[in-house]
């Protein structure tokens, strides 16, 4: 257990923490669980990540909340599965089958300056529910993002999906690419944020099980992380 002096550094931390995020977990319980375990004071993040998916979650402590635009900016990459031929309301497989958009977008085509809709549902899981939900967000205004790689590889007869990557802007709507795309987003892995990656994350399972005394090892300074 920390004792007094542990607790007020940790209150007083500044830096960032890579989380690997599981899917099946709202990435605001992810925010909400670490500030709670380490008694953290100012506790911020740079960007969401829908339940379903999974990886790059950047956690922002202290002072590295100045820094909150910068990261929110930032590009992303991600790679994933989708399944063609079938769309749903939310554009994930949680979602209630839709028809087919009248025009179907190719992947070649989902390049460069798009403009986007995100979906007027999404799939969300509450606290404490073993289910997925699709909740109504309300009607969407449209945006402008960049894709600059979309990848597809080959479908694969036997899982009845593709997999890809994709490296975009912010903001891109993964799951609205797939409706355009008259696919459905089967899994979604966040991998960077800018420079920031995925493989230099802590899981959030051993970020459960880690001792408040550990925790300061686990985050990077802002200048390591931030000046890249």
């Amino acid at each position: 257990m920390a004792n007094l002096t542990q607790l007020k550094m940790l209150e007083d931390l500044d830096g960032v923490l890579l989380v690997d995020k599981p899917a099946g977990i709202a990435f605001s319980t992810v925010v909400k669980t670490v500030k709670r375990k380490f008694g953290l004071v100012k506790v911020g993040h740079g960007g969401s990540l829908d339940a379903m998916a999974t990886g790059l979650l950047v956690i922002l402590l202290g002072d590295a909340n100045k820094f909150a635009s910068d990261v929110m900016g930032a590009d992303r990459s991600w790679s994933g599965s989708l399944r063609f031929g079938e769309t749903t309301d939310t554009g994930d497989r949680y979602g209630r089958p839709v028809p087919l958009p009248a025009r179907v977008m190719q992947p070649s085509e989902a390049k460069g300056d798009l403009f986007q809709v995100e979906p007027r549902f999404c799939s969300v899981r509450r606290e404490g529910s073993a289910e997925y939900e699709v909740a109504d967000t309300g009607e969407h205004t449209q945006f402008l993002a960049h894709v600059y790689r979309f990848d597809v590889a080959e479908h694969d007869a036997e899982r009845g999906t593709s997999d890809f990557t994709l490296v975009a802007s912010k903001g891109v709507i993964v799951r609205a690419l797939a409706q355009d795309l008259g696919a459905t987003l089967v899994s979604l892995r966040r991998t960077k944020v800018g420079k920031l990656s995925v493989d230099d994350a802590v899981a959030f399972d051993r970020l459960l099980e880690t001792e408040p005394e550990d925790f300061p090892a686990l985050v990077q300074p802002i200048s390591k992380a931030l000046s890249r």
